[in-house]
């Protein structure tokens, strides 16, 4: 694969999560969140997305978001639950995408905010359209997503590199 090849980021903010009395990282989804995650799935496979590769944090609401939205897909990727994903800073959120193999086409993070509407932000240095303004009006929703592309490596990624091409979010 040539490093010219175009290269597909789909940023997913896990689904709406319920309060109970447990550790932040052990919060699962509320009913509303297990309603919304396949619909995100369903919206995902429904555009023709596929991927070589998802990067999952290991919050139980991304675990159990991806869960839900994975049957929706055509077909399962090779999923790692990356511990580095919960509470990732934007920096942390870059790095981890300057370490994805070079094999890998189109990637899926499934993660938290404020991390993956600071990461969709800072890699879209274009956008089509208004959809880099939706999407910083909408404040990126619990199990919305944005699609950024980009040409070149992984380990080429940085700020502004990518072009937005899509964003949704469940109720917008």
């Amino acid at each position: 694969m040539s490093v010219e090849t175009p290269r597909r980021i789909v940023l997913l903010r896990h689904a709406k999560a319920d309060w109970p009395q447990v550790s932040d990282h052990e919060r699962p989804l509320a009913e509303r969140g297990r309603q919304d995650a396949p619909v995100a799935g369903r919206r995902l496979a429904d555009a023709g997305h596929r991927f070589d590769l998802a990067l999952c944090s290991t919050a139980a609401r991304t675990r159990e978001t991806w869960k839900l939205a994975v049957h929706e897909l055509p077909e399962r990727p090779k999923t790692v639950y990356e511990e580095r994903m919960y509470e990732a800073s934007l920096g942390e959120l870059i790095a981890l995408l300057n370490e994805v193999q070079d094999d890998v086409h189109d990637l899926l993070l499934i993660g938290h905010n404020p991390g993956m509407h600071a990461l969709a932000d800072a890699l879209s240095g274009e956008a089509e359209g208004d959809l880099l303004a939706r999407m910083n009006r909408s404040g990126f929703p619990t199990a919305a997503f944005a699609v950024v592309t980009f040409e070149g490596t992984w380990k080429s990624v940085e700020h502004g590199v990518g072009r937005l091409v899509d964003f949704w979010a469940p109720h917008a």
